[in-house]
């Protein structure tokens, strides 16, 4: 269970920077972290389909005709109609969109909470230390933990009843 303040800690000490205490404290740092971070992390759970920020809707029409989009979805993955800014445009009474959702940290899996840290490692590197080299070594330990996070994100499944159940399996043996 992570808190905003553990995430900006740890990139805080990515980069040799003393941890916050608080995100209003007067300090760069947490000015900082109170700047960036939910843009930052937005960013970072839309990027990709996430399995830990995916949520399915069941969208009503509204009295004007439209589906409105859940405030907190970042990312729509799958839908059947037209999106137009933050409505659903469909002939249909009801339809189900899956998204990629707004996830507090406390629910972050070990492997986003380090990627996390990094990006806003990355994020803080130039307005707090100015430091060109440590940005570029953040850069690609960004990449790599990103491809890491992106595959064992990928990994994670409920069960293989699917696969033993598959025809094209079963005749094959």
């Amino acid at each position: 269970m992570h808190t905003k303040i553990d995430l900006c800690t740890m990139a805080l000490l990515k980069l040799g920077e003393k941890p916050i205490q608080s995100l209003i404290e007067d300090s760069p740092a947490a000015q900082l972290s109170r700047t960036l971070f939910d843009s930052i992390i937005d960013m970072l759970l839309a990027m990709h389909p996430w399995r830990f920020a995916c949520k399915q809707f069941e969208l009503i029409k509204n009295d004007d005709g439209d589906f409105l989009i859940p405030s907190d979805c970042l990312r729509i993955l799958k839908c059947s109609g037209e999106i137009i800014g933050n409505k659903v445009i469909s002939q249909s009474k009801n339809i189900t969109i899956t998204a990629v959702v707004r996830v507090p940290p406390e629910s972050f899996p070990s492997y986003f909470v380090s990627l996390a840290a990094t990006k806003l490692a990355m994020e803080f590197c130039i307005p707090l230390i100015g430091d060109q080299s440590v940005f570029r070594m953040l850069a690609a330990l960004y990449e790599t933990e990103l491809q890491s996070a992106k595959f064992i994100d990928s990994t994670i499944t409920a069960g293989r009843d699917n696969i033993e159940n598959f025809s094209l399996i079963n005749a094959r043996f």
